[in-house]
């Protein structure tokens, strides 16, 4: 068996979700819900689209809980934590949601017309195609990382997700 390099496992950027950075939530949004990666036969659902701009240079990431956490309507934020909570814990008034409900939609909303670029990640490393997986395997454990980009000649070309660095240790290993 030969040595695993992130050309062999990546996902070529041609497969794997992107969007520019002026998108909204929304259209991010909407690219995570249409979007499957099939890698060896299975069907996978992406966690994060890259963002790039104009150009096509790599400027960041913008995962689902990114859009989640940034969809939390704004009259939210300026409540205690503790406050918030209570807002959304059916066991204490099971009304209290409903009441608030429409408001709420409204607000999510009107959050999910915002730029990811407000939201999104910034890279904070990447991995060469010829990169050995021990290599891929450090710097997504060291940096908490489960989504790398892979390049090539100073270009984007794949990403390697976590999940895929994982099958390959575990074809190497069973």
């Amino acid at each position: 068996m030969h040595s695993q390099r992130a050309g062999d496992i990546m996902i070529p950027l041609q497969d794997y979700p992107h969007i520019p950075y002026w998108f909204t939530l929304r259209q991010a949004i909407a690219e995570l819900q249409k979007t499957s990666i099939d890698v060896g036969g299975r069907k996978s659902l992406p966690r994060a689209l890259l963002v790039f701009d104009e150009k096509y240079n790599l400027l960041g990431t913008v995962r689902r809980r990114d859009i989640l956490r940034a969809l939390e309507p704004k009259f939210l934020r300026t409540m205690a934590m503790p406050t918030r909570k209570k807002l959304f814990d059916v066991e204490i008034d099971p009304d209290l949601t409903e009441l608030t409900s429409g408001r709420i939609a409204q607000a999510m909303k009107d959050q999910a017309e915002q730029p990811v670029s407000d939201i999104m990640q910034p890279i904070v490393t990447t991995v060469s195609v010829e990169d050995h997986i021990a290599k891929l395997i450090y710097k997504m454990y060291s940096r908490d990382l489960t989504l790398m980009p892979v390049m090539e000649d100073n270009q984007v070309v794949g990403v390697v997700r976590s999940v895929d660095v994982f099958n390959a240790v575990a074809r190497m290993l069973l």
